[in-house]
């Protein structure tokens, strides 16, 4: 199962996937990127979950049980899976349990982070409590269960048929970020919570791997997914609680074949349909008398969007050391929101987007010799505005709220990426790449006009006017790096870093920083590996970004950073030291511990709405069968 499965043209819904399901996770860059989408900006990653196993000779069973606790949230976990295999037939159940205290943040740290007082309601009554442990992330907690059912059947060596069931739920949980908002030097918020998010998915996978002059493999995909989600807020000492319920209906399906020209060349294509429909109902509560009415949706109620889309890859191994690859794909996109006026009086009644694009791109590798490899990838790669872009109605930041833009063109990127990978001597491997997009009409959340205002009225506040809008560039490069040094058969240290920088052209033609740029980061590990023994340990790192290289978008949150000596909004540079080891008794049985943050470090990653884990102590035992 691929990625190509969760895409969605609408809401950025938060979708959990069970971790303990997964069985690989693959990071394709560069032309093989244009199997999976148009909108793959910068590449691609895909997670395969557990796959039915059948019988080779006689049925049998297999699974695995796992426990885990950790002492940052007092995590409690539970999974369990089963295979069952015949020749014909295969099952696989999973089914994973996880619940969440409050999260305990380190003590070394910047006070920005610390929450000193909460609200809590007693008898319909909002107090402000004092926190008497700063360090403990007050009603950040929250549970999840996530299920799954596989079943699969080979008729004969050529077919295989997989049907397969996903099923995710949390209890409600709050927006930790929202209720660390303050105005007038007092919480802003009594409640800012997300109602329980539900995804359900049906699957259907069917491959044919008899070749013909047509292909060698094909392979059919459709599947059904439904997302259930809704925010609820409530000002402190206010009766009134507002409510946005959102479902997304998500249909999509795929043909892809491959086909074996000869022992050089491969050609894959394929062709795929995505239709979104999206329901969105707005109300406010009185919590007092139970009392309801209506509000304005957070998004067009009924919209729609819909993709179809062709595309081929051609692989050509030119000689024993030259590979050449490249990819050409079309989309075609549709989009129809109709604007509720009821309670708002938009200036425009409706919108619909019919464009579509080609992408496409080339790569080269290239085998210097046994020791070196070379490599080159050039592409583009569109995103048309999806319902999230045109025409969502939020509260972006303290004082700003974002209103529909029906005038949305699609965003055009061109992408360079060039790397070597050296092995020195027999021990040592480094590999280097740099990287250059160029986006062309850029989406970004800029000031905006409505109804020829700079400001609203929104749930009873004055608020300055953004939309979503097409900026005139956007650049984003950067250099990542690793080094592998095998120190001896059982020891390995390992180093990885990113440094990435990003800029956006503003209306006077000033640039600003991206906010999608991460800051320089990255990991150093030693690794032992024996017949019973795996241990890790690690130093995770990353680098500050000073208040002048925060992007304006960042500066409006500054309820999320730290301050500099002017009072400005900054992220301080942070580090962690962790160690983590497995402990193998026999075939059918491990143990694991880890103590992470060592040093009890207090941070919180760049633009994050909540402050990482201090020092965790992990422990988790494993049974297979």
């Amino acid at each position: 199962m691929n990625n190509a499965i969760f895409r969605s043209g609408n809401i950025q819904n938060v979708i959990s996937i069970d971790a303990n399901s997964i069985q690989n996770t693959e990071v394709i860059l560069g032309p093989g990127t244009v199997i999976y989408g148009s909108d793959a900006i910068g590449g691609v990653m895909n997670f395969y979950t557990f796959e039915p196993e059948y019988a080779k000779e006689h049925p049998f069973y297999s699974g695995n049980a796992l426990s885990r606790w950790s002492s940052a949230n007092n995590e409690k976990t539970i999974h369990f899976d089963l295979n069952v295999g015949t020749s014909k037939w295969a099952f696989v159940t999973s089914a994973t349990f996880s619940d969440f205290e409050d999260l305990k943040m380190g003590k070394h740290g910047p006070r920005a982070y610390i929450r000193p007082d909460y609200v809590q309601t007693i008898d319909n009554v909002d107090e402000i409590i004092t926190n008497p442990n700063p360090n403990k992330q007050v009603v950040s907690g929250y549970s999840q269960v996530n299920l799954l059912q596989k079943i699969a059947f080979k008729p004969n060596d050529y077919w295989n048929f997989i049907y397969a069931l996903h099923y995710s739920s949390t209890s409600d949980f709050n927006r930790y970020d929202q209720l660390l908002r303050r105005r007038n030097d007092q919480l802003r918020f009594a409640e800012w919570y997300y109602g329980p998010q539900e995804w359900t998915m049906h699957h259907l996978k069917i491959s044919h791997s008899k070749p013909n002059k047509w292909f060698d493999k094909a392979q059919f995909n459709a599947s059904y997914q439904l997302f259930e989600e809704s925010r609820h807020n409530r000002n402190f000492n206010s009766s009134i609680r507002n409510s946005n319920i959102e479902n997304v209906n998500a249909f999509s399906s795929t043909f892809d074949f491959i086909k074996k020209l000869n022992q050089r060349q491969k050609l894959s294509y394929g062709i795929e349909y995505i239709l979104n429909d999206i329901n969105s109902v707005g109300f406010q509560k009185n919590v007092l008398t139970d009392e309801k009415e209506a509000i304005p949706s957070r998004y067009p109620d009924g919209s729609s969007w819909q993709s179809l889309a062709t595309y081929v890859q051609y692989e050509n191994k030119l000689t024993n050391k030259f590979t050449f690859q490249s990819g050409l794909r079309f989309n075609q996109i549709w989009l129809d929101a109709t604007f509720d006026n009821t309670f708002v009086d938009y200036p425009f009644d409706k919108t619909e987007i019919n464009t579509s694009a080609f992408t496409g791109s080339i790569g080269f590798t290239y085998l210097a010799s046994d020791k070196t490899a070379l490599f080159f990838n050039t592409g583009t790669a569109f995103r048309s505005p999806n319902i999230d872009d045109i025409g969502k109605t939020y509260e972006s930041t303290p004082g700003n709220v974002v209103v529909p833009n029906p005038d949305l063109e699609y965003e055009y990127a061109y992408n360079f990426e060039i790397g070597v990978q050296q092995k020195i001597g027999k021990s040592i491997t480094l590999d280097v790449t740099g990287f250059y997009t160029i986006v062309e009409d850029a989406l970004v959340r800029r000031p905006f006009t409505f109804n020829g205002e700079g400001t609203i009225v929104f749930q009873g506040e004055e608020s300055n006017v953004q939309a979503i809008q097409n900026a005139a560039k956007a650049n984003v490069y950067g250099l990542q790096g690793g080094l592998n040094v095998e120190l001896s058969p059982i020891l390995n240290w390992k180093t990885n870093a990113n440094w990435t920088k990003g800029e956006e052209e503003l209306d006077n033609g000033n640039k600003a920083p991206l906010r999608h740029a991460a800051p320089f980061f990255g990991d150093s590990r030693l690794l032992l590996k024996t017949r019973k023994w795996i241990t890790d340990l690690s130093v995770i790192f990353n680098s500050k970004i000073k208040a002048k290289n925060l992007a304006p978008s960042e500066v409006e949150k500054d309820y999320l950073y730290a301050f500099d000596g002017e009072g400005k909004p900054y992220v301080p540079s942070w580090y962690t030291l962790n160690l983590k080891a497995i402990y193998k008794l026999d075939e059918n049985w491990s143990f694991s511990g880890g103590l992470e943050n060592i040093t009890d470090q207090r941070y919180r990653p760049y633009s994050s709405g909540i402050t990482a884990a201090g020092r965790n102590l992990i422990l988790a035992v494993r049974t297979s069968f």
